[in-house]
């Protein structure tokens, strides 16, 4: 089933992502027993990140993916990157991803590695997206900014440059986390005025430590309202305070989010199962 037709059955969709074991040694299916109990939340599917460095990573993608789609029976949404891989890399994921029965892909450029020489047959998420979409055997979904991606000029302008995601097939967009709504809504605002009506699921990932802190947080260059920092200062020193208050910070943006009309809402859970589970019960009753 196509993502897209989900967006016409429900005034709100619900869906987690999760990525692919990175410990060393890790097997696939060690994620396995995670992905048992989220489908127990019944979300409308569950996306899978992309192994950025290629390889046995990206490999694991598919196979997440099948699992999620062939074994657990909820739709899965693979994500691709493009901005290390060659058309033909491409058409041979896209290949075995139909072998395996994902009809659903997020179509990503990824981030540039100045380490790793980039391959050009795709400059942007955009012409990725394209050659998905003359296979004719999946639904595409794309990623988009509510407060701008870094390399934009400005918000206006990444706005502007959705429409080559439209024109390219996508049906759906995705937003990169964010922990004030405000900006959802003046973004929402600004890609309806751009004549963009396509669902945009709000992106939310719950703060429960303070590595995340340090690391999601920053890479995601996502700006901090005053509510949010004088959580994380209030509870620094206290591991189960702080979590217990990113759940809680989660569940009043995500149920402020609904009620205010959100085509849907995409779970960043990080693996966590706990996390998952907690911000559910929070929800539930709005699902």
């Amino acid at each position: 089933m196509r993502i897209s037709d989900k967006f016409k059955e429900k005034s709100c969709v619900f869906s987690i992502e999760v990525f692919p074991p990175k410990k060393v040694g890790a097997t696939v299916e060690s994620l396995y027993p995670t992905l048992e109990s989220l489908s127990k939340l019944n979300p409308d599917y569950i996306s899978v990140t992309y192994g950025a460095g290629g390889g046995k990573a990206s490999d694991a993608t598919g196979t997440i993916a099948a699992h999620i789609k062939n074994d657990l029976h909820i739709e899965s949404l693979a994500h691709l990157t493009c901005v290390n891989a060659t058309k033909e890399q491409v058409e041979q994921t896209l290949a075995t991803l139909k072998a395996e029965n994902v009809e659903n892909i997020l179509a990503l450029r990824g981030d540039i590695n100045p380490e790793i020489p980039r391959q050009m047959d795709f400059v942007h998420a955009s012409d990725l997206a394209r050659t998905i979409t003359q296979t004719g055997d999946f639904g595409v979904a794309g990623a988009c900014y509510p407060e701008g991606h870094v390399e934009s000029s400005s918000l206006k302008a990444d706005v502007d440059n959705l429409h080559y995601k439209v024109e390219a097939g996508v049906t759906h967009l995705i937003t990169q986390l964010f922990f004030d709504n405000i900006s959802y809504y003046r973004f929402l605002n600004l890609t309806r005025k751009a004549g963009i009506s396509l669902p945009v699921q709000a992106g939310i990932m719950p703060i429960v430590n303070k590595r995340q802190i340090q690391r999601t947080v920053a890479l995601s260059s996502a700006s901090l309202p005053p509510q949010f920092t004088k959580m994380i200062a209030k509870y620094d020193h206290d591991e189960q305070a702080l979590f217990d208050a990113g759940i809680e910070y989660a569940v009043e943006q995500i149920r402020d989010l609904i009620n205010g009309g959100a085509d849907g809402i995409h779970l960043y859970a990080m693996n966590n199962e706990r996390v998952a589970q907690r911000v559910y019960e929070g929800i539930r009753d709005l699902l």
